[in-house]
């Protein structure tokens, strides 16, 4: 059984990406709206990133459903390329913008935990590469493999630092808190070997580790959702809106799902990629 479902991801990994990466964008809609509600969208620029995102994820979905089996057509070809660069420039631009807010002005390690979280954008400049990779790479290549697991790679390290500043603000109060520090470094780590290391025991190896990803991103989001709905806010919104942020644990699922598609066999043991599983 699981070797059927790692044929089929073989089968069927350029689609698949794509569509990790129109989801992505979709999620970031409300990601980014409810980050950026918290002073209300005080800059008209704070409003760039979600309109860009609901405008990609509608522009690349459609040529989804054009898809033949593993084949993206013409227009996923060309729109993906023009996305993909947008989002790399957007992702970095960000960056500025949220370290500009105090560290750039202020130069200190406070500035740095207790400023917007800098790391986040980078998520637009990762799904941009992963677009561009997935049209100017084979995907029954090695080559297109190595570049996802290092994409993947570079997910784990900026939550790393994510979770490292975000958890500081209160010290670590809880030594929960210190999970996803730990388990981040750990699939980084991982993972940074799997860039030279192929072999199966290793690869069986990572998919645990990548698995111990996804339960501590869905217990994190269970601890997170619970401190919002205990809030000291009577307004549930407001809980949420300026409690632990709910959805970024969930980047370790959706990272170890990337990394899962990266890993996964290069041959599909002769399965035609059209026919459903």
């Amino acid at each position: 059984m699981v070797g059927q479902i790692r044929s089929w991801v073989a089968c069927r990994k350029s689609l698949l990406l794509e569509w990790f990466v129109v989801a992505n964008f979709a999620f970031l809609v409300l990601d980014v709206f409810l980050a950026h509600s918290v002073n209300n969208f005080r800059h008209p620029a704070e409003w760039i990133p979600v309109v860009f995102s609901a405008v990609a994820a509608a522009g690349l979905a459609p040529a989804l459903w054009q898809a033949s089996g593993a084949t993206l057509g013409s227009y996923a070809h060309r729109v993906g390329l023009a996305v993909g660069f947008a989002s790399v420039v957007l992702g970095i631009g960000g960056v500025v913008y949220h370290l500009q807010s105090q560290f750039f002005s202020q130069w200190t390690l406070r500035s740095l935990v207790y400023t917007a979280p800098f790391a986040a954008p980078l998520a637009y400049s990762g799904l941009g590469f992963l677009l561009l990779l997935n049209r100017l790479v084979p995907a029954e290549t090695e080559e297109w493999d190595r570049w996802v697991v290092f994409l993947a790679l570079g997910g784990f390290l900026g939550v790393f630092v994510l979770a490292l500043c975000d958890h500081a603000q209160n010290g670590f109060f809880y030594g929960s808190e210190w999970w996803p520090v730990a388990a981040s470094a750990l699939a980084g780590g991982f993972l940074a070997v799997a860039l030279v290391e192929r072999s199966a025991d290793f690869i069986r190896i990572c998919f645990g580790v990548l698995a111990l990803q996804a339960m501590v991103g869905l217990v994190g989001f269970w601890f997170h959702v619970e401190a919002d709905v205990n809030g000291l806010s009577a307004s549930l919104f407001e809980n949420f809106l300026h409690g632990a942020p709910a959805f970024a644990p969930l980047l370790f699922v959706d990272l170890a799902l990337l990394a899962a598609i990266g890993l996964s066999p290069l041959a599909c043991d002769g399965m035609n990629p059209a026919e459903s599983a």
